[in-house]
């Protein structure tokens, strides 16, 4: 059995803040002997950590009487580590077991975890069993789980009954957890109450309720909403266009009389590279925003950390989509919209000109844009230094620094405002200088806004996502001034020798399935460092899962960034052993990992993908 390939090793106890879920009770490992634990590393930023909250689901139903699934929340950004907002985020993620606050990293440091979200399998006597990095892992987390029951059942280790879970009891809110909005030409405002999964109209006071679309199973935590331009409206039936971000499609709404139809996606979650091609037969990966631009609906799809393009036919049968801009891989690149990387792209905005469309790069803390130039479409970062770097500081937009920000909507003046979701501030960028200012702080968690024009005067509409409302707020004539800490996630650096280091991915296939070899390698390692002289050779893209690296003693420190993608495959496809209606299956994760090169340091770094 899959427990058997390396040796058993005791899992480290649960050590943390404290604990949600529970009804108030501590958990220890001893606790849950003779159950199989599932740890779930995630952080509620993570955009494929939500993937895997979803992912579970259907696990923790099946094997609800002996399994357990416990979250351990290590947060990425500082406000992450604030226990009023993973509170709220455990609700708005409708998160149902029990999780352990763990704002030090004390617990994913004693599991040597190094990428959200991560996986650990704990078997029945309290020893690791695997530990799988990435999303995608369902269906080979439940045959290891049925494997694991079955053989502790036969060894009478297995129990069922007393799960720790204890429902929590939120409040009832009018909005909860709404996400953004847009202006109707009559003054109402259409709003995404994303976590009781409906489209609101909002009167003109922002309280009063006009009318409510959809619900659980049309939508499923909605996001984007994009009211198209007149002529547009006419011509293709419908008046409202949404981002559904956990069915992963894209909707029209009419509001004459309320109509819902699907325009983009299958409701399933995109798995393999993407695609083009008619829009209802491709799968999406969590659409989060969508603005009209170059005739064309564009879509945020921070599940891809890719930008792409909704054509509207005149019946949604004849709509295409296609990747406007980004590779897939996470992070920041510019140039060539089609190699340029992205990094959970959450908000969209147009320039009142038409020639820029502006991007929110959330896991980024970035503000990015697209233009099309002579040679195509190409990508600019304004502000965000990587994945790591964040905090509230203004000035210069390379120095610049934000936090998370899932929102951007232009201002009259040319300039735009950025919701800066995790610092609570609504920040302003002025392309013509480069600068960038505080216009509002002290908001809860804003995540969308849109303008109002009252006469000559200009308001924001901001959606206050963790205080369930949406608000009006002035522009100021000054911007306010910030020049507050800069912060990096803070994780223990992984020490290695100066020099040449072996990288390799561990990956083994689920039982009943095998690496599909047919076309050659179904694997590829993409190796890059920050700085970039910190890695003198072995970068780039090949197959194969491991690689010869040589750090630079003289740079001393950075970030390895690795990526890796394998395809399995149900069966054997080399010896044709292939069931009927075989899947194949592709495995992917990104890594950024902090790196000290110090003297008699290990020259081997070994990363699980999926390792047993």
């Amino acid at each position: 059995m899959a427990s058997d390939r390396r040796p058993r090793v005791r899992a480290p106890e649960l050590s943390g803040r404290g604990w949600l879920n529970t009804g108030g009770q501590d958990i220890a490992l001893k606790d849950l002997r003779g159950k199989v634990v599932v740890l779930d590393f995630w952080t509620f930023c993570c955009v494929n950590c939500l993937h895997v909250l979803d992912e579970l689901r259907e696990l923790e139903a099946e094997f609800t009487d002996s399994l357990v699934l416990v979250g351990v929340h290590s947060p990425k950004f500082e406000h992450e580590a604030d226990p009023v907002a993973l509170e709220a985020a455990v609700e708005r993620y409708a998160v149902h077991h029990a999780v352990l606050d763990d704002p030090e990293l004390v617990t994913w440091q004693a599991y040597t975890a190094r990428a959200w979200p991560t996986l650990v399998v704990i078997d029945p006597e309290g020893y690791i069993v695997a530990q799988l990095a990435g999303e995608g892992h369902a269906h080979g987390l439940t045959v290891l789980v049925r494997e694991m029951l079955e053989e502790h059942r036969t060894k009478g280790t297995l129990r069922t009954g007393d799960a720790p879970y204890v429902p929590p009891q939120p409040a009832e809110t009018a909005l909860r957890f709404p996400g953004k909005v847009a202006a109707l030409s009559d003054g109402s405002f259409i709003v995404s109450d994303t976590a009781h999964h409906q489209v609101v109209r909002l009167e003109a006071d922002l309280t009063t309720e006009r009318e409510r679309f959809g619900g659980a199973g049309e939508f499923n935590e909605p996001q984007g909403v994009l009211v198209l331009p007149d002529p547009v409206a006419q011509r293709v039936g419908y008046d409202v266009v949404v981002a559904d971000s956990v069915h992963h499609q894209v909707k029209g709404i009419r509001l004459g009389d309320g109509s819902i139809r699907t325009l983009a996606g299958t409701g399933q979650q995109l798995r393999e590279r993407s695609g083009s091609g008619a829009a209802l037969a491709q799968d999406l990966s969590t659409p989060w925003d969508v603005a009209w631009w170059i005739d064309r609906v564009v879509i945020a799809m921070a599940g891809t950390h890719q930008i792409w393009a909704l054509h509207l036919g005149l019946d949604p049968a004849e709509n295409t989509v296609a990747v406007l801009a980004g590779t897939s891989s996470e992070g920041i690149r510019d140039g060539v919209a089609h190699e340029a990387w992205f990094a959970q792209p959450s908000g969209l905005a147009v320039s009142p000109d038409g020639v820029r469309l502006w991007v929110a790069d959330s896991e980024a803390s970035a503000l990015r844009s697209i233009m099309l130039t002579n040679s195509g479409f190409e990508v600019k970062t304004h502000i965000g230094q990587g994945l790591f770097e964040f905090g509230h500081r203004d000035g210069s937009g390379p120095e610049a620094l934000m936090q998370h920000p899932l929102g951007v909507v232009p201002l009259p003046d040319g300039s735009v405002a950025l919701t800066d979701t995790y610092n609570g501030a609504i920040r302003r960028y002025d392309p013509a200088k480069d600068e960038v200012s505080t216009l509002v702080t002290d908001l809860a968690e804003p995540s969308g806004a849109c303008v109002e024009h009252d006469g000559e005067e200009a308001r924001l509409v901001v959606v206050e996502s963790a205080a369930h409302r949406v608000t009006r707020v002035g522009i100021p004539a000054d911007a306010q001034k910030v020049d507050g800490p800069a912060h990096q996630t803070h994780r223990r650096p992984t020490e290695l020798a100066a020099g040449q280091v072996t990288l390799s991915v561990a990956f083994e296939p689920p039982t009943g399935q095998k690496l599909d070899l047919r076309y050659g390698d179904p694997t590829q390692l993409m190796v890059s460092s920050t700085p970039d002289a910190f890695l003198r050779d072995g970068g780039g893209t090949a197959t194969g899962l491991q690689r010869q690296l040589q750090l630079d003693p003289a740079v001393g420190s950075g970030i390895l960034h690795v990526s890796v993608r394998a395809a399995a495959c149900d069966g054997d496809p080399v010896s044709g052993e292939v069931p009927e209606h075989a899947a194949c299956h592709l495995y992917q994760q990104d890594w950024g990992i902090p790196v000290v090169l110090a003297d008699g340091a290990p020259a081997e770094l070994t990363l699980d993908l999926r390792g047993l």
